[in-house]
């Protein structure tokens, strides 16, 4: 059985880049520009730490979120490329809480999270995000994120979605909204429907929002 004082790596390649966001998981609310409010977890610590991660693959933006009106970002692994994430350091217990919020489930239930070897995967149910993959360990502790079992169909992100995921990128690479623009239009789902310079802009307006 896990026990919920371990720790374990989340890694977030979407909007939970942002610091910001993630609280919302942790102490609940309403994010801004989102329409559903969270429950929060059973602990609304601070992550202990947070470290930028390379992740092997690519991301496609698809589905259809009632909180962001718009296709979501999923991790694919097994695409070509490599994908700017962000671990943060939580306990076991906050992290079951967030995948449950994410799966739309209430914080508190005991998600079976941890293959018991890097690169396995549990299921999780759930409707948009129904995987957890075990990455590499990280200094020493398991490292998890979510993602599909099937390839969604590539939608176009909600510019609210989309400023999340700009100002995430600032906050753990420094980049520049050209930087910023260039990684994202690499990826299905916004590389059809958004152009360079809306995304440039939106970039610049996730720099000043702090």
């Amino acid at each position: 059985m896990e026990q919920d004082t371990d720790l374990v790596w989340y890694v977030a390649y979407g909007s939970n880049m942002a610091i910001v966001r993630l609280r919302y998981y942790l102490l609940g609310g309403r994010p801004l520009g989102g329409l559903r409010t969270y429950d929060g977890a059973r602990s609304p610590s601070e992550p202990l730490r947070s470290r930028p991660v390379t992740l092997s693959g690519g991301v496609v933006f698809a589905g259809h979120s009632l909180t962001w009106s718009g296709g979501i970002a999923f991790y694919d692994p097994g695409a070509s490329g490599t994908v700017a994430a962000r671990a943060y350091l939580l306990e076991l217990g906050q992290v079951k809480d967030l995948v449950a919020q994410e799966t739309r489930r209430p914080p508190g239930i005991d998600l079976d999270l941890l293959a018991p070897e890097p690169n396995g995967s549990r299921p999780l149910g759930g409707r948009a995000y129904d995987v957890a993959l075990r990455h590499d360990d990280i200094d020493g502790y398991p490292a998890v994120s979510i993602l599909a079992s099937q390839s969604p169909r590539p939608t176009r992100p909600s510019r609210s979605y989309l400023l999340w995921i700009c100002r995430g990128l600032r906050e753990t690479y420094d980049w520049s909204p050209r930087e910023v623009a260039d990684y994202l239009r690499r990826f299905p789902g916004v590389r059809e429907t958004w152009s360079a310079e809306d995304l440039i802009d939106l970039a610049s307006l996730a720099e000043q929002d702090d």
